[in-house]
């Protein structure tokens, strides 16, 4: 494997990535987008999930494609990020063909940023108008760290924050991954800025410390968010051809890069989930042997891609926690 040319989710031909924030409301949206519509799974292993549209992704519902993702922060309020996506894709003619109707198919997921310091007393839900902007912004380049859905993401020790990463594997089969990181656990280890991810990283992609010492299981870590307050969400994507059923499989698998770069991960605390999306535009090169290799792929490219979340988040007034990058200064 090697990181695409971009070295994040749109090296799969066909993606577009799209960011908005507001840094009064220390928040913001990110969504995912293609044309044609994209194949999609979703995996949660969370105990204090939000979400929408999650259940249509099941292999056995009805809509076989989804018009946008979105990775929105504003708790349940987020969630109204994707009305807007929504309505901005229904303006483009975009959507599932219901008669002379067309319904875009909008899922989404949210983390909690409530408690980050920002301007949360609104008198109109902000969340639409940012899912707006983010979908038209979208294009195949975007910013990492304090950005879209990001924003204002808090981790155990550092500020979170928008990641992404890709590889190619030998076959030629391209993956990638999107994630907000707003986790109850920690990305590095103990008092150090060594990245839990390091094993996988690639070309000093996010430090290049490497990662030394023993790991003790006995030294549980104290939770310092309250129940529903963190979250990690994150896509996978691939241009291999993958059904629903697949497609699930892969997000799956894609949730132990997540236990491999946040320790720990998947608490009653975290609401974490996992979309997987295709492109479809590649054949599979073996049926058998490639859905295994992706599914390594999709876990090694998210622990990247969290590592990478962290570690390209900037200072900005008012921050309760510090920046990995500012540490490396101090």
């Amino acid at each position: 494997m090697r990181p695409g040319p971009r070295n994040l989710i749109t090296d799969v031909a066909g993606l577009r990535v799209g960011n908005a924030r507001d840094d009064a409301l220390r928040s913001g949206v990110t969504v995912l987008t293609a044309e044609p519509p994209l194949a999609c799974g979703v995996n949660v292993m969370g105990g204090a999930p939000g979400s929408r549209e999650t259940d249509l992704l099941a292999p056995d519902k009805l809509v076989h494609g989804v018009d946008a993702l979105v990775l929105s922060g504003g708790s349940a309020f987020g969630l109204a990020a994707c009305d807007g996506v929504a309505e901005g894709l229904r303006a483009m003619g975009r959507g599932f063909q219901i008669g002379a109707v067309r319904v875009p198919i909008v899922p989404g997921a949210i983390v909690f940023d409530l408690l980050n310091g920002g301007d949360k007393g609104w008198q109109e839900n902000p969340y639409p108008a940012l899912g707006r902007m983010a979908l038209e912004a979208a294009g195949p380049d975007f910013a990492l760290g304090s950005e879209g859905g990001g924003t204002g993401a808090l981790t155990h020790r550092w500020k979170g924050g928008l990641g992404s990463a890709s590889a190619v594997l030998a076959c030629g089969i391209t993956i990638g991954a999107l994630v907000v990181v707003n986790a109850l656990g920690s990305v590095t280890r103990g008092d150090s800025r060594q990245f839990w991810a390091a094993p996988w990283e690639m070309q000093g992609e996010f430090g290049g410390l490497g990662l030394s010492g023993p790991y003790a299981p006995e030294a549980e870590p104290p939770p310092v968010k309250r129940l529903g307050e963190a979250t990690t969400i994150a896509i996978v994507a691939t241009d291999a051809v993958l059904d629903k059923a697949g497609l699930t499989r892969l997000a799956t698998a894609a949730q132990d890069g997540m236990a491999r770069a946040i320790l720990p991960s998947h608490t009653p605390f975290d609401g974490d989930l996992v979309f997987a999306a295709s492109t479809g535009a590649k054949p599979l090169p073996d049926p058998a042997l490639t859905p295994f290799l992706l599914g390594h792929a999709a876990a090694c490219v998210l622990a990247r891609a969290i590592a990478r979340a962290v570690h390209a988040a900037s200072p900005r007034p008012g921050d309760l926690q510090p920046c990995w990058n500012e540490a490396a200064r101090a």
